[in-house]
């Protein structure tokens, strides 16, 4: 069992070259049929041209491409860990429920609501030591992200994919993420259990409120994150990335949708735990880090992938090896390869 890590993502941008680089190959190609074509005809073109090889100039540029394929690689250092640890860790079990709503598009709050709501989830797991974190999308009805977990790195990765299309089904419904939250905690080991809602409140029932009373009873104690203005904002409709309009009901006017802070303040008190606004980024890690801090630690088991080693050396070596073949006996007639004639060419 094994595990890997790419330590340079930015560079595989630098894989954009290989289809440039076949672009231009065609491109080479089709000029070179079209100029020769009106200079002589096929046959007369082979009794003039009698070592031309299009077979030769396929290989160099699937060589090439090799090459470069196996560089980027290289600098993107991909690295493997093959010893799997298990280490005692002491810590509370957090699970963060994000609205995903189409409500949460709103500009009240810069950018919007739903990526304020993501600054806020990984600046609070970054100020995390050794607490275990899961992750639930809710809109509408409630989706499990991510089970309770210590791998920061994948909770992370999975918040910044969430996003309003993921759940068909809209609505803000707090109650079914509340719901949730208890088959993520596990019942044999005591651990302080915590749900961190992050919306703007927009529940428009009670069930929200009577899930909470019910987690409490199930020793869940559930904090509050507002995002969004009291005052409301328009929720924009976009078209590769631009605004072309806003979402209107059914009367054909502008929707205002409203940070309804007092939903999410009895939410919270139903369930032991206290409301924060969400506009003040370093208040709410200060305020969770205190909280979390008063709590008492439950140690547990967790598996960790240790000895991550880099891999760059075998990618690099490959991609030396393709460029050493296009210089050296693409580029060159040597004397091997006039005795091997894998061109079917008269040296």
């Amino acid at each position: 069992m094994f595990q890997f890590q790419l330590e340079e993502k930015i560079w595989f941008w630098t894989l954009l070259i290989i289809p440039l680089l076949l672009l231009l190959f065609g491109m080479l190609q089709f000029w070179k049929y079209r100029a020769q074509k009106r200079f002589a005809n096929k046959a007369l073109l082979k009794r003039l041209s009698p070592n031309q090889s299009v077979f030769k100039s396929v290989l160099k540029v699937i060589v090439l491409s090799l090459a470069f394929g196996c560089l980027t690689l290289a600098l993107v250092n991909p690295k493997v860990g093959t010893k799997l640890e298990t280490v005692k860790r002491e810590g509370v079990d957090i699970v963060f429920a994000v609205d995903v709503s189409k409500s949460m598009l709103a500009e009240d709050i810069a950018p919007n609501r739903l990526e304020k709501s993501k600054q806020l989830v990984t600046q609070i797991i970054n100020s995390l030591t050794s607490d275990r974190v899961g992750i639930i999308a809710y809109a509408g009805t409630a989706f499990p992200q991510l089970p309770i977990t210590t791998d920061y790195g994948s909770a992370k990765m999975f918040l910044q994919n969430m996003n309003t299309d993921m759940l068909s089904s809209q609505g803000t419904a707090i109650n079914q993420a509340i719901n949730l939250s208890k088959t993520y905690f596990d019942d044999d080991q005591k651990t302080n259990r915590v749900l961190i809602i992050i919306s703007d409140g927009e529940d428009h029932t009670d069930e929200a409120t009577n899930a909470a009373e019910a987690a409490e009873k199930e020793g869940i104690s559930i904090y509050t994150i507002g995002v969004g203005q009291a005052k409301g904002g328009r929720i924009p409709l976009k078209q590769n990335g631009k605004i072309i309009g806003y979402k209107k009901d059914n009367k054909g006017e502008t929707v205002i949708t409203r940070l309804d802070e007092e939903n999410l303040k009895r939410i919270a008190a139903e369930a032991n735990g206290v409301y924060l606004n969400g506009n003040d980024t370093s208040e709410v890690i200060d305020n969770i880090k205190d909280i979390l801090n008063q709590m008492d630690k439950t140690e547990f088991e967790a598996k960790q992938f240790a000895d991550f080693e880099s891999q760059f050396q075998w990618f690099l070596g490959l991609g030396l090896f393709f460029l050493f073949l296009d210089i050296f006996f693409l580029e060159r007639k040597t004397a091997w390869l006039k005795r091997l004639n894998l061109f079917n060419e008269d040296f």
